[in-house]
């Protein structure tokens, strides 16, 4: 996968006037394709690149897309990581392009997780479960939404309610499914007061997208990254805005 992968800005720049300079064959040869990885080393060649990958036409605006650069640079000394994360980085050049992609809008969520006493004989159980329960408080279309779900942690109750709040609008939700999530200490020497990136996976099927956020709080983290990827999933599924 990362065999025809480019990163960095003289990298990318020589990309940029002819891939045959780093590529030591034609990528579809091979079944494979050409990617450009976008970091805190990234200049305006890869973000130009990028965006051409991604389907986006920045037009040879310098303006923007060293404005592009800036952000995603400062994002990346926060503790984001675009590498991995280019559904993330699509909805940050839509914005950037002055056409932010918005389906919800977040008025609040919550968490809570409940220890408690069971009698179950699962070999890992000490005598206790834990349940956790989320609610959220959308805006969609215009309406005010609220749903609550449970689930076996704070992730997946809070995309089980995302999912019972915006499933009766946008009913092609129901088929995408959560496949990866992945925590990163940030700070090793914080120790539980750390800074966290969360990556989260999802697919529809038809291919798979991953977003990533970053923050003290892990579950907040993994909010920004849930949202992003069901945004995300809804701009694959084609469903009109607004």
């Amino acid at each position: 996968m990362s065999a025809f992968a480019h990163k960095a800005g003289l990298h990318a720049s020589a990309i940029k006037v002819d891939p045959d300079l780093y590529q030591h064959t034609e990528p579809a040869l091979v079944g494979n394709r050409m990617r450009m990885l976008v970091s805190d080393m990234a200049g305006r060649a890869s973000i130009e690149l990028k965006a051409k990958e991604l389907g986006l036409d920045l037009g040879g605006d310098r303006e923007l897309s060293g404005r592009v650069v800036d952000r995603v640079k400062g994002l990346e000394l926060s503790g984001y990581s675009f590498e991995a994360a280019d559904a993330s980085l699509e909805l940050l050049l839509r914005e950037e392009l002055g056409s932010p992609v918005r389906y919800f809008d977040t008025e609040s969520w919550r968490v809570i997780t409940e220890r408690r006493p069971t009698s179950g004989a699962s070999p890992l159980d000490d005598g206790y479960e834990s349940l956790t329960e989320a609610t959220v408080k959308l805006q969609v279309k215009g309406e005010r939404v609220i749903a609550t779900a449970e689930g076996n942690g704070p992730v997946n109750a809070l995309d089980r309610a995302l999912r019972t709040a915006l499933e009766g609008v946008y009913t092609a939700l129901a088929g995408l499914e959560l496949t990866d999530y992945k925590v990163r200490i940030l700070e090793g020497s914080s120790g539980t007061n750390a800074i966290t990136r969360i990556l989260i996976s999802f697919s529809d099927g038809a291919g798979e997208w991953t977003t990533v956020g970053v923050g003290p709080n892990v579950v907040d983290a993994s909010w920004v990254a849930l949202e992003q990827a069901v945004t995300y999933g809804l701009l694959r599924q084609g469903y009109p805005q607004g």
